[in-house]
């Protein structure tokens, strides 16, 4: 048996939070048999549509796939979307009590019209609304998460930059797992880096990344031996990432890198570069979903951090083979971590 293996017998008695943006996909498939007459653009029949959950929503499903329990905390609009979207997770026992209704937005909806295996358009409907007074966090999220985080053993912030994510939400949410010494793990914005000040870890994809660092100042990067913004090797991303690391001051960064795998920094230890499981790539979206989903599951479960990264690692290979935002199963996850042992 491989020693991972034995972590993910614990992954069911964990209790994760997810906290972050939440997006309802719709895919709507067909077929193209011929041009509209009124413009040149090709006439899709539809033959099927359905929904799934998206943004800080497939964080908890691919949490939720592994066994685990799992409470999102998010906004919805009052629309037919956000009771679609509640309805979803639901299905997926995923616990919604923590989601609430904003009259000021639309639920995110994120529709892929796709045919004959190739994805001809994608239709966005979303209103950013940054809860910059404080208000909305104050009067649902916030009495909603104090009252109820004793109840989790890991909390995973999803930022896709909606307006959920604002320096008072980090703050309580850190200083409450601090208290409570359990972990809380970022998938970051480049925008609210300096929120994350007291985190555990974040993971970041190369790109994201990148843009971090083309963020700081010259003398910044200088100062903290940044010397490349281009993550086009692993000596860059090595020297770059440990920079990063050091000028954020967290715990740790585990920077997903695609067909490269991961690479993992720790505060006091050097980087630890764990290539990729993937045998062949059909679609990465949804990748670093399932990443930031199985690291922290593994830090709840009692697992080192790079311990963490190699099993998360084992999972983006699997979802990466598959079409979609897929999630994982436990038995292809033990499947995949035997086979790499």
């Amino acid at each position: 048996m491989h020693k991972s293996s034995a972590f993910l017998k614990k992954f069911r008695k964990c209790r994760i939070l997810v906290v972050g943006d939440l997006i309802l996909d719709q895919y709507i498939k067909g077929t193209v048999d011929r041009i509209s007459p009124e413009a040149p653009v090709p006439v899709i029949l539809q033959t099927e549509m359905f929904h799934t959950p998206g943004g800080a929503a497939n964080v908890a499903n691919n949490i939720s796939s592994l066994g685990a329990s799992v409470t999102v905390v998010g906004r919805i609009g009052q629309d037919h979307e956000g009771e679609l979207l509640k309805k979803t997770l639901k299905e997926r026992k995923i616990r919604i009590n923590g989601i609430f209704k904003d009259r000021r937005v639309h639920t995110i909806l994120k529709t892929r019209i796709i045919a004959h295996q190739q994805q001809v358009v994608r239709l966005d409907r979303e209103v950013v609304a940054d809860d910059s007074n404080g208000l909305f966090y104050a009067r649902s999220i916030a009495p909603f998460i104090h009252r109820n985080f004793h109840r989790f053993d890991a909390v995973i912030i999803s930022d896709y930059g909606k307006g959920i994510v604002q320096p008072s939400l980090v703050e309580d949410i850190t200083a409450l797992a601090i208290r409570r010494k359990i972990p809380v793990v970022v998938d970051p914005k480049v925008e609210h880096l300096r929120f994350y000040g007291a985190v555990s870890s974040i993971t970041p994809n190369r790109k994201e990344t990148e843009n971090a660092l083309r963020s700081l100042e010259p003398q910044t990067r200088k100062d903290f031996g940044i010397t490349s913004t281009k993550l086009d090797s692993l000596d860059t991303v090595k020297r770059s990432g440990q920079g990063l690391l050091k000028y954020l001051g967290i715990d740790s960064l585990l920077v997903t890198l695609g067909e490269d795998g991961l690479c993992l920094f720790e505060s006091g230890n050097d980087p630890v570069h764990i290539p990729t499981r993937a045998r062949e790539v059909f679609d990465v979206s949804g990748a670093g979903d399932t990443v930031i989903s199985v690291f922290t599951l593994a830090l709840a479960a009692g697992a080192e951090k790079t311990v963490a990264a190699d099993i998360a690692n084992h999972a983006a290979g699997i979802v990466v083979a598959k079409a979609g935002a897929a999630s994982v199963t436990p038995e292809e996850l033990r499947e995949a971590l035997e086979a790499g042992s």
